[in-house]
């Protein structure tokens, strides 16, 4: 079996999104959930270490209209992202830049109580660099590949006075 210049860009692209998958789900991040009352707030703690991107998702299974106030805040309490959710699922990204412990806090919003799934943490996207490097690699091999295969690529036209 020989391997092909196409061959190759399919073998890097795959591990290329592999390893950043692993990468993403090394990452350091909490879950809860629970039912969060009207006009009530919960707030979720986690330390983040070094300077990258964190996230949040907001799941609703039972979502009927109902809105939420998200905040991300420092631990001096200064405001660092914040955000109205009223869709069934939300993801959201902000920027840290120092090691801190940096809180969630979510707020109903709505008349009715909410139950809510919320998952808050680093993407460790520094990481990834070498990861997405592989994949943009492996993703210029398979375009190249292509492009020699499909440029001598002719396709037969049927005869113009067929009878």
């Amino acid at each position: 079996m020989s391997l092909s210049l196409f061959k190759i860009g399919i073998i890097l692209g795959i591990s290329g999104i592999i390893w950043i998958s692993i990468v993403f789900f090394e990452g350091n991040r909490t879950t809860e959930e629970f039912l969060l009352e009207s006009l009530n707030s919960h707030s979720i703690k986690l330390d983040f270490v070094g300077k990258d991107i964190g996230y949040y998702k907001v799941f609703m299974p039972e979502f009927a209209g109902e809105k939420m106030f998200v905040q991300i805040l420092d631990h001096n309490g200064n405001i660092i992202s914040e955000q109205s959710v009223q869709t069934k699922m939300s993801v959201e990204y902000f920027d840290f830049d120092k090691s801190d412990k940096y809180s969630a806090k979510i707020t109903n919003i709505s008349e009715n109580p909410i139950n809510l799934q919320f998952e808050f943490g680093n993407t460790n996207s520094q990481n990834m660099i070498p990861a997405g490097i592989i994949l943009l690699v492996g993703v210029i091999i398979i375009i190249i590949s292509s492009y020699m295969k499909l440029k001598n690529y002719r396709i037969a036209q049927p005869d113009e006075n067929i009878s």
